[in-house]
């Protein structure tokens, strides 16, 4: 990309002397971990990753060195032992803090990864409603579920095709706990993808939080009162990250809490949240804000 594209030229604006390293990191490999299946029968298939590292604050994930390729395996049960994923969403999934009993809605669910993190907490009681709008992207989180969760786990998660405003609208006060990870405009994906280059602008990214605003709007409707929501995107616009949060905060006033996030590893503290960025922790980009709809 040409650093006299207007996609540079607006990010250069907003992280100035920051820009031409993140702009590097984002087109870069990621880190990644393993983390482990919890669900069904354990066996020693995680012997197979002895030799990567852990780390403490993120517990039950194999750190994948960069570049290098992990396959999971078929355990005893037939379910996969481990799940790929970006560690910042291991840790966005976690803020929930999920527990055994809770109802739950993973708003934006697809493809599944986060959804697992919630469906281990209710593996012995409660419920995860784990709903996307996309037909295709729908069908992927489908398959994640039947090959991580096994089937008397999976009487209690129910995978929807709504538009997440429905939930507000249509099952006020009816979750403990929801997960808004929010469609956004995803810039490290944009850079593998000329089209989409040339399709973007900054109307796209107010475009989008318009949406992002409308979804968590929803979220805080579906949730109890005393209920917490995790909001959180992969973009790098504060615009789709801190931007929505104090719009919710200022729009409903009263109605909602900031709750403290932890930066757990490689986080940055941002107004409202935390972001993981590339270039400072080699994964990401992830932002996440936590939330909580006061007591009647």
């Amino acid at each position: 990309m040409l650093t006299t594209h207007p996609f540079y030229l607006h990010f250069q604006k907003v992280y100035g002397d920051r820009w031409p390293t993140l702009f590097a990191a984002l087109q870069s490999s990621e880190q990644q971990v393993a983390r482990v299946n919890n669900l069904g029968v354990q066996g020693d298939s995680a012997a197979a990753w002895k030799n990567f590292e852990t780390k403490e604050q993120l517990p039950g994930c194999f750190w994948i060195p960069v570049g290098e390729g992990s396959h999971p395996e078929r355990r005893a049960d037939e379910m996969l032992d481990t799940y790929v994923m970006d560690p910042a969403s291991v840790m966005v999934a976690r803020a929930l803090e999920a527990q055994s009993g809770d109802r739950m809605l993973d708003m934006c669910a697809a493809p599944g990864g986060k959804s697992l993190i919630l469906i281990e907490a209710i593996a012995e009681d409660g419920e995860v409603f784990c709903n996307d709008l996309s037909p295709e992207r729908r069908e992927r989180l489908k398959k994640v579920i039947q090959q991580y969760v096994p089937r008397d786990v999976r009487n209690r998660v129910w995978v929807t095709g709504k538009d997440g405003v429905q939930f507000g609208l249509k099952e006020p006060n009816s979750f403990d706990r929801v997960l808004l990870d929010a469609p956004c405009s995803g810039e490290r994906h944009i850079l593998e993808n000329t089209k989409a280059q040339d399709e973007w602008s900054p109307r796209r990214t107010e475009h989008l939080a318009t949406r992002q605003y409308s979804l968590l709007s929803a979220a805080l409707l579906a949730v109890k009162p005393g209920g917490r929501i995790v909001y959180s995107t992969c973009s790098i616009s504060p615009v789709e990250n801190d931007d929505v949060i104090r719009k919710l905060l200022k729009k409903k006033k009263g109605a909602v809490k900031l709750l403290p996030a932890q930066l757990g590893v490689g986080g940055e503290a941002t107004e409202f949240g935390v972001a993981y960025m590339p270039d400072r922790c080699g994964f990401g980009p992830l932002y996440f804000s936590v939330i909580e709809k006061v007591e009647e």
